[in-house]
């Protein structure tokens, strides 16, 4: 089985990089075989991300943002259900591996699926103390990571619309060139077709001449 890890390497956004390289980083460190698809370089790659990314898990505009992350063709999460599945040791769960003999996550026995947990945790039952000053991030249902998502997605909106422009300027070049060569070849029979006919006008000349 091999891990997928779709991301954008010329991605503008410090964000996605930093997303992208903490998600690297940690399968390194965990030894963990992985594949990088790059689908700022890559049509193919992208559309397939795109495609195989359940409709439930992708945001409000319909494009998935990198990193994502894949078993083979099952998918398994972006980086936030990754980041959640790092912070309860579960991250083999998360890949659909087993764990390593000795892990953390194998002494747990912990079960997670697509990042989420199948347990039911007692986080529920635990009562509130309305003493505890909650952030406004928090009690507005973390505006600011909704804004930086929103922020991401037209960023890599902007680069799909660049990248388009830069393949149609790469057809015009080429067809101008192709232009341009077809008129050097053009001048060159021309002039191949000239030089006889000078040839016969200069003899005739010199025959009028010796006249």
């Amino acid at each position: 089985m091999v891990i997928k890890v779709f991301l954008a390497s010329s991605s503008g956004s410090t964000a996605i990089k930093k997303k992208q390289q903490d998600v690297v980083g940690f399968l390194e460190a965990l030894k963990v075989e992985y594949a990088q698809l790059d689908i700022a370089c890559s049509e193919e790659n992208r559309m397939w991300m795109r495609q195989n990314v359940p409709q439930e898990k992708k945001p409000s505009n319909g494009i998935p943002l990198p990193p994502q992350i894949f078993n083979e063709e099952g998918y398994c999460g972006d980086y936030e259900t990754f980041f959640d599945a790092k912070e309860d040791n579960a991250v083999f769960a998360f890949l659909g591996l087993p764990p390593p003999p000795g892990s953390k996550e194998a002494d747990q026995g912990g079960i997670v699926q697509n990042g989420t947990h199948a347990e039911e945790t007692k986080a529920e039952n635990v009562p509130v103390d309305d003493s505890i000053e909650v952030p406004v991030e928090e009690r507005n249902g973390n505006s600011h990571s909704d804004e930086e998502q929103a922020a991401d997605e037209e960023e890599l909106a902007e680069e799909d619309e660049a990248m388009e422009e830069d393949e149609d300027m790469a057809e015009v070049e080429e067809a101008e060139q192709q232009e341009e060569e077809a008129v050097e070849e053009t001048d060159e029979v021309t002039e191949e077709t000239q030089a006889p006919v000078e040839e016969e006008e200069e003899e005739e000349e010199q025959e009028e001449e010796a006249e």
